[in-house]
């Protein structure tokens, strides 16, 4: 593991991912990794219910991980990968909670309410799949209980979370080895962190909201048309 990023998801976690991929430091853990292998799913639960994990079987051909479930896990990871740098993409809160909010909070919330329509979808999905099955658990212990206390449903609470990591990580990390990191900066900040030359490109952009959901929408439907 050569980089880490520790951001919270929707700080522009998948740009950096294709950044760093780009750059020759893949490839990059995220959790549409996980979701598209949703065996290491168990990998994830088997943490939150209080079980070790072998860091290294976890990322075993990964060059470097960002966004959640990795995030959530930053120390543990920042002390085992030693010699790794570290960026904690960061965003302005407000904005950063509207887009959570409309993203992964909102997929969240929908699990819990259950509705005719999302029960018949999770009753097809298991059927499916079972590892992607237990995907709204790892939502709920990974994010909601270790990030946010429980409470994504109180928006101070969670502009104090997001606030408050950056805080922890910012002095937990020497300054050295981090980089605080808006994509918006493209590509020469990460470059210059990184020691590699600047791509004649632009820095990607990826993941927004509209792609979230479509993203998340077309992986159901495969799930329960095909299987995984």
């Amino acid at each position: 593991m050569k980089v880490m990023g520790v951001g919270f998801g929707r700080t522009g976690t998948a740009s950096l991912q294709t950044a760093l991929e780009q750059l020759g430091f893949g490839p990059c853990y995220h959790m549409w990794g996980v979701i598209a292998e949703p065996h290491r799913i168990r990998h994830w639960l088997d943490l939150g219910d209080g079980r070790g994990a072998d860091w290294d079987k976890v990322f075993a051909g990964y060059g470097s991980a960002v966004d959640w479930p990795a995030a959530s896990y930053w120390r543990e990871l920042a002390e085992h990968y030693a010699d790794a740098k570290v960026v904690l993409t960061v965003r302005d809160p407000k904005r950063w909670y509207d887009s959570i909010a409309s993203t992964i909070f909102e997929n969240i919330l929908d699990q819990r309410r259950r509705s005719p329509r999302q029960r018949v979808v999770n009753w097809l999905v298991a059927r499916r799949s079972p590892d992607l099955a237990r995907f709204p658990r790892l939502l709920e212990t990974t994010i909601v209980d270790r990030a946010f206390g429980g409470r994504v449903e109180d928006r101070d609470h969670v502009l104090s979370a997001f606030d408050r990591h950056v805080v922890e990580v910012k002095a937990a990390i020497p300054d050295e080895r981090l980089l605080v990191f808006d994509v918006a900066e493209g590509w020469e900040p990460l470059c210059a962190f990184l020691g590699v030359p600047v791509p004649d490109e632009p820095f990607p952009r990826s993941n927004d909201r509209a792609a979230f959901h479509r993203d998340w929408s077309r992986h159901l439907r495969q799930v329960i048309l095909h299987g995984r």
